[in-house]
């Protein structure tokens, strides 16, 4: 169990838009990830150190994105203006997840613009829709060398913000055997009018430590 990636909602600018104004800010480009047929959406990836990345998505005018949970979150947070989605972590086995939730794991895969179909599979995201401040879950299915992060950068996230309980978290992720945020410094903050979730990630880069809200 480790942090995977973030998950950040481009607003009404678009997605290439978003991500090159994130991507100025971080002093790096975000590459075209291509689209999740099954969850109506597309990203653009950008690979952090340490074998994690961050992700901009949008939800396309596709039905997949009316029915699939995924495609759900990632519209209904661009209506509000967009901004920070969720933090996602990865296992090695999603069965004990899948039985925990009592519901089986979507399917996931995107195909690359170089063609290749990267797969995985995800479980968790109806619950952030409630709770945001939890994490949801990816196990990837295709070779370790296929992952968004592969190639790394000097990126290095650094700290999260996150409005919410810490304790529901806690009780959430009961019985990993590692802590997933390892590594990483995590601020929980009191949940706003707007309600809780990932607020802001902090990054180390060439130019110092950049804060994205």
């Amino acid at each position: 169990m480790r942090l995977d990636h973030l998950s950040y909602a481009a607003g009404p600018e678009g997605l290439a838009a978003c991500a090159q104004r994130l991507g100025s800010h971080l002093g790096a480009g975000f590459t075209d990830g291509g689209i999740h047929p099954s969850f109506g959406t597309r990203n653009f990836i950008l690979p952090l150190a340490g074998g994690c990345y961050l992700e901009v998505v949008e939800a396309l005018d596709h039905p997949a994105a009316e029915r699939a949970p995924f495609g759900q979150a990632v519209r209904a947070r661009t209506a509000s203006g967009g901004g920070w989605l969720g933090w996602v972590i990865a296992v090695r086995d999603i069965a004990p997840i899948e039985a925990k939730l009592k519901r089986p794991a979507a399917e996931g895969h995107r195909r690359r613009p170089d063609g290749f179909d990267l797969r995985w599979k995800q479980i968790g995201v109806k619950d952030i829709a409630g709770t945001p401040q939890l994490p949801f879950f990816v196990k990837w299915e295709s070779a370790p060398d296929e992952h968004p992060s592969t190639g790394g950068s000097a990126i290095r996230l650094a700290h999260l913000e996150i409005a919410g309980d810490r304790s529901v978290v806690d009780d959430y992720l009961a019985g990993a055997d590692v802590e997933p945020l390892d590594g990483v410094g995590v601020e929980w903050l009191a949940p706003s009018e707007d309600g809780s979730g990932l607020v802001a990630a902090s990054f180390h880069t060439a130019t110092g430590l950049v804060r994205i809200d």
